[in-house]
């Protein structure tokens, strides 16, 4: 009798663009914006645990750096602030650990999400490996933007945000209301789309 032929495990997910993203070796030719837009309007910055009666959503997030790194650095590059956006685009397919477990999980966590993140920005015409300065102002305004969510948002007060985040340098004036999904959604795809009307 012969020996049954061992099927590998499934390691791709059918997007709602019809893509089929391979998540052990990403194709940027299976990713498009419509479906990260999508995605990160649906997953829950905090692990859902913020005030209000919709979550906090990366992709609302996501507008947010964006828009600190354009206020941290005026004449930020087209390319810069478009890579700011999509800072957070592979968690459209892993969702959004919070750094603890990301720490817990090591290096091969990491090794993933990088992975899918060169996928993304070669597909949108950037550099695949981040330049280390924008890297930093990325990490400044993720900072500011987690330090208001924290505050605003998350239930810690302001000296515990400090002592994880550090001070921000800037300090919000609008609130911070989480949008629907379908709101986050559109308005991730507006800037998105507005920032690449601006290369043309």
């Amino acid at each position: 009798m012969a020996a049954k032929k061992k099927v590998p495990p499934r390691a791709w997910q059918r997007m709602l663009s019809g893509r089929r993203l391979d998540l052990l070796d990403p194709s940027p030719l299976d990713i498009e914006v419509e479906d990260i837009a999508h995605g990160l309007a649906r997953v829950a910055r905090w692990n859902g645990q913020t005030l209000g009666e919709h979550a906090f959503s990366v992709a609302q997030h996501s507008i947010l750096v964006e828009e600190l790194c354009r206020e941290l650095s005026p004449g930020l590059s087209i390319d810069a602030c478009l890579t700011a956006l999509l800072h957070d685009g592979a968690e459209y397919v892993i969702g959004d650990m919070i750094s603890p477990f990301k720490a817990a999980l090591g290096v091969d966590y990491r090794v993933f999400e990088d992975r899918l993140e060169r996928a993304i920005h070669i597909r949108f015409g950037l550099p695949a490996v981040m330049p280390k300065n924008l890297h930093k102002l990325i990490k400044r305004a993720d900072h500011i933007s987690a330090w208001h969510e924290a505050v605003v948002l998350a239930g810690f007060s302001a000296d515990e945000a400090d002592e994880i985040f550090g001070k921000p340098d800037i300090r919000l004036t609008d609130p911070l209301v989480p949008m629907t999904a379908p709101q986050a959604q559109s308005e991730f795809l507006k800037r998105f789309h507005a920032l690449q009307n601006m290369v043309k």
